[in-house]
């Protein structure tokens, strides 16, 4: 092992850093356009309603910190790695993350995001972001971890999860109980014969992006036995392009007629808590399956957790063992 150390890039979404940031942060989302009066009001009243809570970059950080202690608990030297954080689109970003990480004189570095399924919309973008920041040559010399969403340990936190929502319910609505796995909605665009194809990879709709939520959910499912479960799409955007469906509140509709006495939401796609999770499943997808009679419990979010942590650096140290480029 060199005496520099190897850099660990730790990336997500960004946050806002506070009711003041709100609307700074999605104008970035949204590529330099402000949301409307009316849509900035609304997202207000959403993090007020979840308590004006902002905890995606402590918790970020807190993953990146514990990824590295366990890497470096079982490295050659104690500070054979360092972690950094960088966001897309809040501080500290990509570009500022990688310019840290060449001041302290990184060579060598690994990129994971806190997603675990691949998609062109979503790992695929922090990606590129990474590689402009480095095309001047200055480095460092990136690898990147695309994907973990069927990695046995990532598996078993899912399953450990799903069991303790389940336990939750009551007896009886344990049997009647349906499992949603959800992750983030993508838009989609519509052919001139109907059919429907992702509008980032223009594959069909079964594209990679879907096909690893459904694998995440059947390896969770055969883990558990599990007999009633299916995936949904949570948190689209406001477009004009449709977005992927079924939503998860039409699901959950679905569910309450057919005759299912509960739901138990995993919402795999995601791995810390924050608006998406603390207003759209716990508040909305929460009121709709109560207005329809049906029990509603949510698996508990990876965050910062010590298994999910162990999770992480057993990832990043197999990729790195494996020596995968780019």
């Amino acid at each position: 092992m060199s005496d520099v150390p190897v850099g660990v890039l730790v990336m997500a979404y960004g946050t806002a850093s506070g009711p003041d940031d709100i609307e700074r942060y999605y104008t970035d989302i949204r590529g330099g356009r402000s949301p409307s009066p009316e849509h900035l009001r609304e997202l207000k009243e959403r993090y007020r309603a979840i308590g004006n809570v902002f905890p995606l970059l402590d918790t970020t950080r807190a993953q990146a910190e514990g990824i590295v202690r366990r890497l470096n608990a079982t490295a050659d030297a104690p500070t054979a790695y360092r972690a950094y954080v960088g966001m897309k689109h809040s501080e500290p970003f990509i570009p500022q993350a990688i310019a840290t990480m060449r001041s302290d004189g990184v060579e060598r570095a690994v990129a994971i995001v806190m997603a675990p399924h691949w998609s062109g919309m979503s790992v695929e973008t922090y990606i590129e972001r990474v590689l402009e920041a480095t095309d001047d040559g200055g480095g460092p010399s990136f690898t990147f971890v695309r994907a973990y969403h069927d990695h046995p340990a990532f598996v078993a936190l899912l399953a450990s999860r799903v069991a303790d929502a389940l336990e939750r319910l009551s007896e009886d609505d344990r049997r009647s109980a349906s499992i949603i796995f959800s992750a983030h909605s993508l838009p989609v665009r519509i052919l001139d014969d109907g059919s429907q194809r992702c509008a980032v990879c223009d594959c069909d709709r079964s594209c990679r992006y879907r096909d690893g939520l459904q694998e995440t959910a059947d390896l969770v499912a055969d883990r558990l036995a599990l007999q009633a479960y299916l995936i949904a799409w949570q948190s689209a955007g406001r477009t004009s392009d449709p977005w992927w469906g079924p939503p998860i509140e039409e699901v959950i509709e679905d569910l309450a007629l057919s005759g299912r006495a509960a739901v138990v939401v995993c919402s795999a796609g995601f791995v810390a808590d924050h608006l998406e999770i603390l207003y759209d499943l716990d508040i909305e997808a929460r009121a709709i399956a109560e207005r329809a009679g049906m029990r509603f419990e949510r698996t508990a979010m990876p965050n910062a957790d010590p298994v999910y942590l162990d999770v992480l650096a057993t990832v990043v140290r197999e990729h790195l063992s494996a020596g995968v480029a780019g």
